[in-house]
Protein backbone atom coordinates (compact mmCIF):
# COMPACT_ATOMS: atom_id res chain seq x y z
CA UNK A 1 0.00 0.00 0.00
CA UNK A 2 0.66 3.37 -0.61
CA UNK A 3 0.11 7.17 0.61
CA UNK A 4 0.95 10.16 -1.90
CA UNK A 5 0.65 13.89 -1.24
CA UNK A 6 0.16 15.77 -4.87
CA UNK A 7 0.24 19.70 -4.41
CA UNK A 8 -1.81 21.50 -6.68
CA UNK A 9 -1.06 24.85 -8.46
CA UNK A 10 -4.83 26.25 -7.82
CA UNK A 11 -3.33 29.82 -9.48
CA UNK A 12 -3.95 27.54 -12.75
CA UNK A 13 -7.23 27.61 -14.53
CA UNK A 14 -6.85 23.66 -15.35
CA UNK A 15 -6.12 23.12 -11.62
CA UNK A 16 -9.17 24.98 -10.60
CA UNK A 17 -11.52 22.89 -13.51
CA UNK A 18 -9.79 20.02 -12.79
CA UNK A 19 -10.30 20.05 -8.62
CA UNK A 20 -13.51 21.35 -9.45
CA UNK A 21 -15.06 18.65 -10.59
CA UNK A 22 -15.42 15.08 -8.74
CA UNK A 23 -15.79 13.40 -11.97
CA UNK A 24 -12.84 15.03 -13.81
CA UNK A 25 -10.62 14.47 -10.85
CA UNK A 26 -11.30 11.04 -10.43
CA UNK A 27 -10.48 10.04 -14.30
CA UNK A 28 -7.08 11.85 -13.43
CA UNK A 29 -6.58 9.81 -10.37
CA UNK A 30 -7.53 6.29 -12.10
CA UNK A 31 -5.24 7.37 -14.90
CA UNK A 32 -2.21 7.62 -12.07
CA UNK A 33 -2.43 3.41 -12.75
CA UNK A 34 -1.01 1.75 -15.36
CA UNK A 35 -3.95 -1.37 -14.77
CA UNK A 36 -7.48 -0.36 -13.69
CA UNK A 37 -7.85 0.23 -9.85
CA UNK A 38 -10.12 -2.57 -8.58
CA UNK A 39 -13.50 -1.61 -6.87
CA UNK A 40 -14.95 -5.06 -6.24
CA UNK A 41 -14.57 -5.30 -2.90
CA UNK A 42 -12.31 -7.81 -2.49
CA UNK A 43 -9.02 -6.11 -1.71
CA UNK A 44 -7.56 -2.49 -1.22
CA UNK A 45 -9.14 0.38 -3.45
CA UNK A 46 -7.55 3.41 -4.62
CA UNK A 47 -8.94 6.42 -2.16
CA UNK A 48 -8.77 10.06 -2.56
CA UNK A 49 -8.89 13.24 -0.37
CA UNK A 50 -8.51 16.88 -1.20
CA UNK A 51 -7.63 19.18 2.00
CA UNK A 52 -7.09 22.45 2.36
CA UNK A 53 -5.15 24.02 5.04
CA UNK A 54 -5.09 27.12 6.55
CA UNK A 55 -2.24 28.66 3.95
CA UNK A 56 -4.48 27.45 1.25
CA UNK A 57 -2.60 24.80 -0.38
CA UNK A 58 -4.71 22.36 -1.80
CA UNK A 59 -3.51 18.89 -1.59
CA UNK A 60 -4.74 15.76 -2.79
CA UNK A 61 -4.25 12.70 -0.69
CA UNK A 62 -4.21 8.96 -2.61
CA UNK A 63 -4.13 5.36 -0.86
CA UNK A 64 -3.56 2.48 -3.15
CA UNK A 65 -2.43 -0.56 -3.38
CA UNK A 66 -0.18 0.12 -6.54
CA UNK A 67 2.34 3.17 -6.71
CA UNK A 68 0.86 6.23 -8.71
CA UNK A 69 2.50 8.42 -11.45
CA UNK A 70 1.29 11.88 -11.14
CA UNK A 71 3.21 13.04 -14.31
CA UNK A 72 -0.17 14.09 -15.91
CA UNK A 73 -1.30 15.54 -13.07
CA UNK A 74 2.00 17.65 -12.29
CA UNK A 75 1.61 19.37 -16.02
CA UNK A 76 -1.86 20.04 -15.34
CA UNK A 77 -2.05 21.53 -12.15
CA UNK A 78 1.16 21.83 -10.90
CA UNK A 79 4.64 23.33 -11.44
CA UNK A 80 6.32 21.43 -14.56
CA UNK A 81 8.86 23.54 -14.76
CA UNK A 82 10.21 23.36 -11.10
CA UNK A 83 13.10 21.20 -9.81
CA UNK A 84 10.75 20.41 -6.70
CA UNK A 85 9.05 17.11 -7.34
CA UNK A 86 5.28 17.41 -7.91
CA UNK A 87 4.60 14.36 -5.45
CA UNK A 88 5.47 12.19 -2.44
CA UNK A 89 4.35 8.84 -2.16
CA UNK A 90 5.48 6.64 0.88
CA UNK A 91 5.34 3.38 1.94
CA UNK A 92 2.56 2.91 3.81
CA UNK A 93 1.99 -1.03 4.61
CA UNK A 94 4.78 -0.24 7.35
CA UNK A 95 2.95 2.14 8.72
CA UNK A 96 -0.27 0.18 9.02
CA UNK A 97 1.43 -2.91 10.10
CA UNK A 98 2.52 -0.82 13.48
CA UNK A 99 -1.01 0.09 14.65
CA UNK A 100 -1.48 -1.00 17.68
CA UNK A 101 -4.95 -1.48 20.04
CA UNK A 102 -5.33 1.07 22.12
CA UNK A 103 -3.00 3.75 19.87
CA UNK A 104 -4.55 7.39 20.29
CA UNK A 105 -3.91 8.85 16.94
CA UNK A 106 -5.73 12.49 15.54
CA UNK A 107 -7.88 11.55 12.68
CA UNK A 108 -9.33 13.12 9.33
CA UNK A 109 -12.25 11.70 7.70
CA UNK A 110 -13.77 13.56 4.30
CA UNK A 111 -17.13 10.86 4.19
CA UNK A 112 -20.46 11.10 2.52
CA UNK A 113 -23.21 10.56 5.29
CA UNK A 114 -26.78 9.24 4.31
CA UNK A 115 -29.15 7.64 5.33
CA UNK A 116 -32.31 6.04 3.59
CA UNK A 117 -35.71 6.88 4.01
CA UNK A 118 -39.27 5.55 3.24
CA UNK A 119 -41.48 8.37 1.46
CA UNK A 120 -44.30 9.38 2.85
CA UNK A 121 -47.26 7.08 0.86
CA UNK A 122 -44.85 4.22 -0.06
CA UNK A 123 -46.12 0.82 1.01
CA UNK A 124 -44.31 -1.80 3.26
CA UNK A 125 -41.29 -2.99 1.29
CA UNK A 126 -40.95 -0.44 -1.34
CA UNK A 127 -37.59 0.76 -2.37
CA UNK A 128 -36.06 3.18 -0.20
CA UNK A 129 -34.34 6.76 -0.98
CA UNK A 130 -30.75 7.56 -0.06
CA UNK A 131 -30.64 11.02 1.42
CA UNK A 132 -27.80 12.94 2.67
CA UNK A 133 -27.71 14.07 6.43
CA UNK A 134 -27.64 17.97 6.72
CA UNK A 135 -26.64 18.73 10.33
CA UNK A 136 -23.92 18.28 12.35
CA UNK A 137 -25.08 16.19 14.90
CA UNK A 138 -26.83 13.66 12.47
CA UNK A 139 -23.50 13.81 10.74
CA UNK A 140 -21.75 12.69 13.87
CA UNK A 141 -23.97 10.38 14.76
CA UNK A 142 -23.40 8.85 11.76
CA UNK A 143 -19.86 8.58 12.04
CA UNK A 144 -19.97 7.24 15.99
CA UNK A 145 -22.78 4.58 14.62
CA UNK A 146 -19.62 3.10 12.45
CA UNK A 147 -17.10 3.30 14.63
CA UNK A 148 -17.31 0.00 16.07
CA UNK A 149 -17.19 -2.04 12.74
CA UNK A 150 -14.33 0.25 11.86
CA UNK A 151 -12.20 -0.14 14.57
CA UNK A 152 -11.92 2.47 16.77
CA UNK A 153 -13.72 5.20 19.03
CA UNK A 154 -13.53 8.53 18.78
CA UNK A 155 -12.46 9.70 22.36
CA UNK A 156 -14.81 11.87 24.40
CA UNK A 157 -14.21 15.03 25.58
CA UNK A 158 -12.60 15.60 29.67
CA UNK A 159 -16.15 15.74 32.33
CA UNK A 160 -15.10 19.56 33.05
CA UNK A 161 -14.77 20.17 28.37
CA UNK A 162 -18.61 18.44 28.29
CA UNK A 163 -20.08 20.43 30.76
CA UNK A 164 -18.77 23.57 29.13
CA UNK A 165 -20.04 22.61 25.58
CA UNK A 166 -23.07 20.98 27.00
CA UNK A 167 -24.36 18.41 23.68
CA UNK A 168 -20.86 18.03 22.54
CA UNK A 169 -19.27 15.37 24.08
CA UNK A 170 -16.59 13.53 21.75
CA UNK A 171 -13.31 15.33 19.93
CA UNK A 172 -14.61 15.03 16.89
CA UNK A 173 -15.36 18.53 14.80
CA UNK A 174 -17.71 18.42 11.67
CA UNK A 175 -16.84 21.15 8.80
CA UNK A 176 -16.85 21.77 5.01
CA UNK A 177 -20.08 20.58 4.56
CA UNK A 178 -20.51 20.53 0.91
CA UNK A 179 -23.31 19.77 -1.56
CA UNK A 180 -21.91 18.88 -4.84
CA UNK A 181 -23.78 17.98 -8.34
CA UNK A 182 -21.89 17.02 -11.08
CA UNK A 183 -22.62 14.88 -14.42
CA UNK A 184 -20.51 11.62 -15.08
CA UNK A 185 -21.59 12.25 -19.25
CA UNK A 186 -21.52 15.15 -21.46
CA UNK A 187 -24.69 16.91 -21.39
CA UNK A 188 -25.74 16.13 -24.39
CA UNK A 189 -26.07 12.23 -23.74
CA UNK A 190 -28.77 13.45 -20.76
CA UNK A 191 -27.28 11.40 -18.30
CA UNK A 192 -28.73 12.30 -15.12
CA UNK A 193 -26.75 14.46 -11.77
CA UNK A 194 -24.88 12.99 -9.29
CA UNK A 195 -25.60 14.60 -5.99
CA UNK A 196 -23.66 13.69 -2.96
CA UNK A 197 -22.62 15.61 0.04
CA UNK A 198 -19.34 15.78 1.34
CA UNK A 199 -18.04 16.30 5.32
CA UNK A 200 -15.01 17.10 6.80
CA UNK A 201 -14.58 15.25 10.96
CA UNK A 202 -11.35 15.92 12.11
CA UNK A 203 -10.91 14.28 15.68
CA UNK A 204 -9.11 12.35 18.14
CA UNK A 205 -9.37 8.23 17.58
CA UNK A 206 -8.29 5.42 20.39
CA UNK A 207 -7.75 1.46 18.35
CA UNK A 208 -10.31 -0.65 19.40
CA UNK A 209 -9.40 -3.30 16.42
CA UNK A 210 -5.84 -2.79 14.52
CA UNK A 211 -7.02 -5.54 11.68
CA UNK A 212 -10.73 -3.70 11.08
CA UNK A 213 -9.03 0.08 11.18
CA UNK A 214 -6.61 -0.90 8.52
CA UNK A 215 -9.22 -2.14 6.82
CA UNK A 216 -10.90 1.14 7.30
CA UNK A 217 -7.88 3.05 5.95
CA UNK A 218 -7.25 0.92 2.74
CA UNK A 219 -11.05 0.25 2.12
CA UNK A 220 -12.36 3.29 2.73
CA UNK A 221 -15.73 4.34 4.95
CA UNK A 222 -18.92 5.14 3.28
CA UNK A 223 -20.32 5.84 0.23
CA UNK A 224 -19.03 7.93 -2.79
CA UNK A 225 -15.17 6.60 -3.08
CA UNK A 226 -14.92 6.82 -6.24
CA UNK A 227 -15.56 10.89 -5.55
CA UNK A 228 -13.61 11.85 -2.83
CA UNK A 229 -14.88 10.06 -0.26
CA UNK A 230 -14.39 7.33 2.18
CA UNK A 231 -10.33 7.99 2.94
CA UNK A 232 -9.07 8.22 6.68
CA UNK A 233 -5.58 9.32 7.34
CA UNK A 234 -4.01 8.98 11.12
CA UNK A 235 -1.75 12.08 12.48
CA UNK A 236 0.25 11.95 15.33
CA UNK A 237 -1.25 13.48 19.18
CA UNK A 238 0.45 17.01 19.92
Amino acid sequence: MYLTRFRANIARADARRLFGSPHLLHGAVSMSFPRPPGRDGAGPRVLWRLDHDASHQTSLFIVSPDRPDLTHLVEQAGWPASDVPGWDTYDYGAFLGGLNQGDVWGFRLTANPVHHVRLPGQPEGARTKRLAHRTPKHQTTWLLERQQSAGFEVLPKPPERQLAQEGDEHQLAVRDYRPLRFRRQPREQRAEDVRITRVTFDGRLRITDPELLRRTLTHGLGKAKAYGCGLMTLAPVR
